[in-house]
């Protein structure tokens, strides 16, 4: 009797104990399958290939020139107004400055700032026959860069920082600045546009060449 209650015990048990695990075996791949898929895959040949690196190239050469084309508009901003690769000159406003607007609201001996070359401040210069000269001066002293006002009591430009002075030409006349003002050809346009060029011979002031360039 205990050995058939043994015996149903051990049955049960068994019944929920889980089977072993038998790995199923894979079947052999053989070469020739092998070679098969590797034939479907596609590979580009190598015209295939320039052409899609040239399209890459390309359009990274189209971002990178749209990024940077700002950046080189801002830096090197396009010449404005005047024949011969010459500078408009400019009021304060921005505005292209004409002869006879100039010379209705300019008295003679009048030295007036005007934006010239490269945008640097320039003096714009009234003769005492009403005429306007055939240079400009660049208003940038030739010591540390400060601007240098005009001063018509002394008939001089006279640099507030460090005391340097310039005659009425713009030659340096009392130190620490070494150099005289730099110059600039003024001249007319045909629509009557005060333009600014170069000035790239000898200094009449000094006989010397120009230092600026």
């Amino acid at each position: 009797m205990r050995f058939l209650l043994l015996a149903s015990i051990l049955a049960v048990v068994q019944g929920f104990a889980p089977s072993p695990f038998v790995a199923k075996a894979k079947a052999p791949v053989s070469k020739v399958a092998l070679n098969d898929a590797a034939a479907d895959a596609f590979v580009p040949d190598m015209e295939r290939r320039n052409i899609m690196n040239l399209i890459l190239v390309s359009s990274a050469g189209a971002t990178i020139a749209g990024l940077g084309g700002p950046f080189v508009y801002f830096f090197y901003p396009p010449g404005a107004g005047g024949g011969g690769g010459g500078t408009a000159a400019k009021d304060a406003l921005g505005n292209e400055i004409t002869k006879a607007g100039w010379l209705a609201s300019h008295q003679a001996g009048d030295h007036s700032l005007t934006q010239g070359l490269k945008g640097d401040a320039t003096y714009l210069i009234v003769k005492e026959d009403k005429t306007i000269e055939e240079y400009g001066l660049n208003a940038v002293c030739t010591h540390l860069g400060c601007v240098v006002p005009w001063v018509a009591s002394a008939n001089k430009f006279m640099c507030p920082c460090h005391g340097s002075q310039y005659n009425s030409e713009g030659k340096v006349v009392r130190g620490p600045a070494p150099l005289s003002l730099a110059l600039a050809h003024v001249t007319i346009s045909d629509s009557d546009v005060i333009t600014y060029t170069p000035w790239t011979e000898t200094d009449f002031r000094t006989d010397l060449k120009p230092w600026w360039i």
